[in-house]
């Protein structure tokens, strides 16, 4: 069993998969972590929209391409596409938000998919979070509400096996954790 930071490490946002199918058990498993996550004052504002139809996915993936193309151009070859719908938070978390100049329901989401992707990788499943892609054009092929927003696209599948692990890099810990002051 590996250990929370173990796990931490082998999250990684991956950009190439093969065609092996995921086990629904396994994208159930990832679906209800991210159903468990917290929100403020317990809103839960998501919806997943899980697209499985391999001609569905290819229409979302090139969606995520943008209007140049030129970004996520592996996302029409995925084998899964979770799209999370931003819903309508609780009354209390909305005027909360407005008070404090915080928009909760984006931070919401985001723990949500965190958590969807950290089960991911326990599962040995690959994923990416993308928030570049031609949200109206997503909305239409999912038949999302116009008025509704999808903040975030997940790719999921499995990774070559010659598929490389990168070195996470980042700043060092001292320059980003600050005890009593930030100064």
């Amino acid at each position: 069993m590996k250990t929370f930071l173990e796990l931490v490490q082998k999250r990684q946002s991956d950009r190439k998969y093969t065609d092996k199918p995921v086990e629904p058990e396994k994208l159930e498993r990832c679906l209800e972590a991210a159903r468990l996550a917290p929100s403020a004052s317990n809103s839960q504002p998501w919806t997943f929209v899980v697209v499985t139809d391999p001609e569905l996915v290819k229409k979302v993936g090139k969606a995520a391409a943008g209007p140049l193309k030129s970004f996520n151009n592996f996302a029409s070859k995925v084998p899964i596409i979770v799209t999370i719908v931003m819903e309508k938070p609780k009354v209390v978390t909305e005027l909360g938000g407005r008070i404090k100049k915080k928009e909760y329901p984006l931070m919401d989401v985001g723990i949500a998919a965190e958590h969807f992707c950290l089960q991911a990788a326990d599962e040995g499943l690959g994923s990416c979070m993308l928030g570049w892609f031609d949200e109206k054009k997503v909305k239409e092929l999912l038949q999302v509400p116009e008025e509704k927003t999808v903040p975030l696209l997940i790719t999921l599948g499995y990774t070559p096996d010659n598929y490389k692990h990168r070195k996470k890099i980042r700043k060092k810990f001292e320059n980003v954790v600050k005890y009593n002051r930030y100064a």
